[in-house]
């Protein structure tokens, strides 16, 4: 993929406050991991997390309510790391600074094969939603980066935020078509479209784990070649890195980790924006270390939102994906406004 040697990557340095951000990250995660496992329609005390967690002999209420949030809260996590990560990978492959996965149709896409699934197959569970989503989402990625490929210049920035901002626009109109005449299918359609992580379980997680081990895998090992790319293609192709085979590999690890969350938990909105834009600001564009924080930051962004919806949302629950949209709106118009939609 490229030819850049030891000596090239050793003059990217190690951030001065990387130590500081990794160890707050940490600290951060704990502290979501706890109010996850401590707030809902109802609080449990300190004793109670302590005996849900470490003393399975302990058959109290409380107790038995932190050991059913185990498996959500594990689940929130991995798509939160999962979307985090995604978003680095489009920002980079794309040089927009605020590009999410949906900047490629993805969410659209996933949504797109599981209305139909749905619809035509009459599929209803997480093992199904996972393929007929990832499929969806790997065609439609496939089908934005061949349109992003036409004429001149290759896949180029532009092109491919213009390319993916049509075919989301597109199959939305399809989604649109095919759910309404359908009233089961809206029905069945409507919860799972506003994303939430409410109906995460172990089985949720044991779907996503392999997936999610493939896209950061993926992500860690281009992550030396994106930092080239963020130099120009015209750089990067001189220090010996294939662009567009170095495009190609990353947006197929961000449409993984994004498809399989879209799949399981909804299309859930501005995680990867907010992640990423939050370690770059304090760490720098080193995506070797902004790709694993990001996975930090986008775990710990999206468990907080979470815990924020089932509490104001008490005795019910707020779904996370209008808490997160709520928070990532307003964020999105202060970083265009920042940024003046300039390349990274």
């Amino acid at each position: 993929m490229n030819n850049l040697s030891v000596s090239e990557n050793k003059q990217l340095h190690l951030p001065k406050n990387l130590i500081k951000v990794l160890l707050l990250s940490i600290v951060l995660l704990g502290i979501s991991i706890l109010a996850s496992l401590a707030f809902g329609s109802r609080v449990v005390g300190w004793n109670d997390l302590m005996d849900g967690l470490f003393h399975p002999e302990v058959q109290t209420h409380g107790a038995n309510v932190v050991r059913q949030r185990i498996a959500r809260t594990v689940f929130s996590l991995m798509c939160g790391a999962a979307l985090g990560v995604s978003g680095a990978l489009m920002q980079s492959v794309t040089r927009n600074p605020i590009a999410d996965p949906s900047i490629l149709g993805v969410n659209t896409g996933a949504a797109l094969f599981v209305v139909c699934g749905i619809a035509f197959f009459n599929i209803g569970s997480a093992s199904h939603y996972i393929w007929f989503a990832l499929v969806g989402a790997i065609l439609t990625a496939i089908f934005v980066f061949g349109i992003g490929s036409m004429g001149s210049g290759g896949a180029t920035p532009l092109k491919l935020v213009l390319a993916g901002a049509a075919t989301s626009a597109a199959l939305s109109s399809l989604v649109m078509a095919v759910m309404i005449p359908r009233s089961s299918v809206m029905d069945e359609f409507r919860f799972w479209q506003v994303g939430s992580v409410g109906a995460g379980d172990w089985n949720s997680v044991s779907l996503f784990i392999p997936f999610l081990l493939v896209g950061i895998i993926i992500a860690i090992a281009t992550s030396p070649a994106l930092n080239a790319l963020a130099l120009g293609d015209e750089a990067a192709t001189g220090l010996g890195v294939r662009t567009g085979t170095l495009r190609l590999i990353a947006a197929f690890g961000g449409v993984i980790l994004c498809g399989v969350a879209t799949a399981l938990a909804g299309p859930i909105g501005f995680i990867g924006l907010l992640a990423t834009h939050v370690i770059r600001l304090v760490i720098g564009p080193d995506l070797r270390y902004v790709i694993p924080l990001s996975a930090l930051a986008g775990a710990v962004i999206l468990t907080i939102s979470d815990v924020f919806g089932r509490v104001i949302g008490s005795p019910g629950e707020l779904e996370v994906g209008v808490v997160t949209a709520f928070i990532g709106a307003p964020i999105l118009i202060l970083i265009t406004m920042k940024a003046k939609m300039r390349a990274l």
